[in-house]
């Protein structure tokens, strides 16, 4: 079958940054020219001048073994030290590291020199607990300071963490804890959620009993609990440990060791996976400095000045290098927020922009949506001109939402860097440079400086500009995954194989350039559609979707059609605006008119149901697969992963 996705849509706006933005801005041009001249000499530049080596490296990289890439292989380095004491010891100890704000408005404000004592005190809880090198710890908690110190604290002793997202079930805890043989849980009794204690100890409980007659967990031998929730939880005398009896009561003196830079970091488990889970191991040095280079220059920080919000959960990527590693390596001021957008109100996110002067905010496409459904009159009840630069992860972002996120909660002058990258790439990989793009609504738009990526077709020949393909990367970069645990033929086959001639990474996810040569991403190549001979994108449908004036949310899927193969079929949210002053009812036929219009007859939906929730995982991705079921009138496949399970449900109750 081809690799060609047909491209339909066409987007031709463009804002390039103020004046003003560009004058105070540190990205520079000569970034591109560094790279394009000398790309290794470029990332070790970055390492050199980013992080602190304790043995400084002599080897950039070493690819003699495909696909295993060693980074800065023969330096030593700390990484909670390049986190943490350094910025004490350079006297910005006083300067605060996280404003935390619990959801029912408890806050803290912790400052570099205090996160770094509360590290220094659990490394040693950890350390009493017979944790060291290269043992694993899975760390379950809320949104909360002690998830922050608690990774920081495994990475200083040159410890593995595994930090599995607080909404999963015991079954999908279990299978992680399993995977990795972690010897220590860290948990909380509860965390804050839509305004109730959502209970964690239970689960952890269930996770290391005897599960269908599997027997009990092997290799867990204590539970770090802390107190957050006040909910009732069983206690396992010798195995569980009170957090506040133990950490405030251990000492704050604690040296950090170097270790190699391949050291293993963490394992993260990719959701959605069935069967034995993937565990996508990332190492230290290289992974560092990719999140410390592109913290700093994609997000354009200002560390002195610059309050900082990335909204996402520690338990997915997004949380683990832009809100954990990345930021604390640049001694950034950052805002943590234990609960949901819209809890207890739903302009909590605008009331605390307001609060703490947030300058920098990197969220989700499904939550702009989300905001957008809701209406601009809850957002400007607030004031948000602390805002002077927005971020976009986690799926490709429409047009019309980029629109509403620029004029809405930018004030119409805040630039948008919209991000592609992934679990296994570690750290964004395209987005404009705000100082320096163009931007374009809806593109991802350029590789970063250092960053080699093409689109091809399936025979990974490059496409031209106006085509569209696979999304490859064509050389190894410093944050990249080194394997999936204990399984490197997994490895090799899930990413490698498609190109191995090459020596190609493929990514999953089809993309085509513009006649520009810009970037757009067009969605996982699982959700392309096949209608009549032609290849369609899901992420252009949708977006054409949504950029009618009813409508705040679009996920359409292909289903089996006896005529065409596939037919298109769409699932839409309606903005609560639109509600108020029109029925749903000949909607359907006007928005299948619509995109006949936008796109052409071939992008036509054949069904547009409107419902008023889609299907989406805790990190905000929507889950088409589901969908699919639904429009094909199957039995709706596994909803584990989902953040409300009842969702699907609801959808197929309001198709039959």
């Amino acid at each position: 079958m081809s690799s060609q996705i047909d491209h339909l849509l066409n987007e031709s706006r463009q804002f390039p940054p103020s004046p003003e933005f560009v004058a105070q801005s540190i990205d520079d041009p000569a970034l591109y020219e560094r790279a394009a001249a000398d790309r290794e000499g470029f990332w070790a530049d970055q390492a050199r001048e980013l992080l602190h080596w304790h043995k400084p490296f002599t080897e950039v990289l070493d690819w003699s073994n495909p696909p295993f890439a060693k980074w800065f292989d023969d330096g030593e380095l700390n990484v909670a030290y390049n986190c943490l004491d350094r910025h004490v010891e350079a006297g910005i100890g006083d300067r605060v590291a996280i404003h935390w704000e619990g959801e029912p408005g408890d806050s803290r404000s912790i400052t570099y020199a205090e996160l770094t004592d509360e590290v220094k005190r659990t490394a040693n809880v950890l350390a009493d607990l017979g944790v060291g090198h290269g043992d694993r710890v899975a760390i379950y908690l809320p949104m909360i300071p002690e998830a922050v110190v608690s990774m920081l604290a495994v990475a200083r002793l040159g410890a593995i963490h595994s930090v599995v997202f607080g909404g999963f079930s015991a079954d999908s805890l279990r299978s992680r804890i399993d995977d990795a043989g972690a010897k220590v849980v860290i948990t909380a009794d509860g965390g804050y959620r839509k305004g109730r204690v959502s209970a964690l100890k239970p689960a952890v409980d269930q996770s290391l009993a005897d599960r269908n007659g599997e027997g009990e967990q092997q290799t867990v031998e204590h539970v770090l609990v802390v107190k957050r929730g006040g909910n009732d939880v069983d206690w396992t005398e010798g195995r569980d440990i009170w957090w506040h009896d133990v950490v405030p009561a251990a000492s704050a003196e604690h040296e950090a060791q170097a270790f190699p830079s391949e050291n293993p970091l963490y394992i993260l488990y990719t959701s959605g996976t069935t069967g034995k889970p993937k565990g996508i191991l990332h190492t230290s040095g290289g992974y560092l400095t990719q999140a410390a280079y592109t913290h700093k220059y994609v997000f354009d920080l200002h560390p002195e000045t610059d309050v900082y919000w990335c909204t996402a959960d520690i338990g997915w990527v997004t949380g683990h290098s832009y809100v954990t590693y990345g930021p604390l390596a640049n001694g950034a001021t950052q805002l943590m927020y234990e609960g949901t957008p819209d809890a207890p109100h739903p302009g909590r996110w605008w009331e605390l922009v307001q609060k703490y002067g947030v300058t920098i905010l990197y969220t989700a496409p499904t939550a702009i949506r989300s905001f957008m459904k809701i209406g601009r009159q809850v957002p400007n009840e607030f004031d948000l001109s602390s805002l002077r630069l927005l971020g976009s992860v986690g799926e490709p972002i429409n047009p019309e939402a980029w629109m509403w996120y620029r004029e809405v909660i930018g004030g119409g002058r805040a630039p948008i860097v919209d991000t592609w990258w992934q679990t296994e790439t570690g750290a964004i990989m395209v987005s404009p440079l705000p100082g320096i793009t163009a931007a374009k609504p809806g593109s991802a738009q350029v590789p970063l400086p250092g960053i080699s990526i093409d689109v091809v077709d399936e025979q990974g020949q490059e496409v031209e500009n106006g085509a569209g393909g696979l999304l490859a990367i064509t050389k190894p970069w410093p944050s990249m995954l080194r394997g999936v645990w204990g399984d490197p033929e997994r490895f090799k086959e899930t990413y490698w194989e498609k190109f191995e001639e090459q020596g190609f990474y493929f990514a999953g996810d089809g993309a085509r350039l513009d006649e520009d040569g810009d970037l757009w991403l067009l969605g996982r190549v699982d959700d392309v559609m096949n209608v009549s001979g032609h290849r369609l994108s899901t992420a252009e449908i949708e977006s054409s979707l949504v950029a009618h004036e009813a409508t705040a949310e679009a996920a359409v899927v292909g289903a089996s059609d006896e005529t065409t193969g596939q037919a298109v079929v769409a699932f839409v949210i309606l903005k609560e605006s639109f509600l108020a002053s029109h029925t749903p009812e000949g909607l359907a036929l006007q928005l299948r008119g619509w995109v006949g219009e936008q796109i052409g007859p071939i992008a036509r939906p054949r069904d547009v149901y409107i419902v008023g929730e889609l299907p989406k995982t805790r990190s905000g991705k929507i889950m088409r697969r589901l969908l699919r079921d639904v429009a094909e009138g199957r039995e709706v496949g596994d909803t584990t992963t989902l953040a409300d399970t009842a969702v699907m449900s609801i959808i197929s109750a309001q198709v039959k």
